[in-house]
């Protein structure tokens, strides 16, 4: 019943067969092409769980020299779109559980570029992407109630 919500693996399926593609797909973007997927602008692929989820797990995976996505030494405005992907993705409607934790992940990941983009920038990413995530599971929340209901009237 929940499993598209929480994320539950579901058998293969032609929807697999394309997911698959487009997380492939996404380990080779870099932010804009990430930021185009997320927005629903690429015409080969439509924005599903999957892949949401492989954006959020590029961006708070670390390289073999243990180097984040994002260093702190980047440009302010690959920080700035890194941000604004996260937030982004967070106000999707296509939002899983396992996406929510990616988010929380991100910012513990992120917590001292945040805090110094912030402070360097005058901006307010910290409660941004804070109250993105508190978005996010409100989002799951409701999807999940509308799901039971969904349930119960079939």
């Amino acid at each position: 019943m929940f499993g598209k919500i929480l994320a539950k693996k579901k058998s293969e399926t032609e929807e697999d067969t394309n997911n698959k593609e487009i997380i492939k797909k996404i380990s080779k973007m870099n932010l804009s092409d990430m930021r185009f997927y997320v927005n629903n602008k690429l015409n080969d692929f439509e924005v599903c769980e999957d892949g949401l989820k492989a954006v959020m797990k590029k961006l708070v995976s670390k390289d073999a020299n243990e180097k984040r996505f994002v260093e702190s030494d980047a440009m302010d405005s690959k920080i700035k779109k890194a941000f604004d992907l996260v937030i982004v993705i967070a106000a999707n409607k296509k939002m899983t559980m396992d996406t929510s934790e990616l988010i929380k992940e991100f910012i513990d990941l992120y917590d001292d570029i945040i805090k110094k983009f912030d402070t360097d920038n005058k901006q307010i990413y910290t409660s941004k992407l804070n109250d993105a995530l508190a978005n996010s599971l409100i989002t799951i929340q409701t999807m999940m109630q509308l799901n039971r209901k969904m349930d119960i009237l079939k």
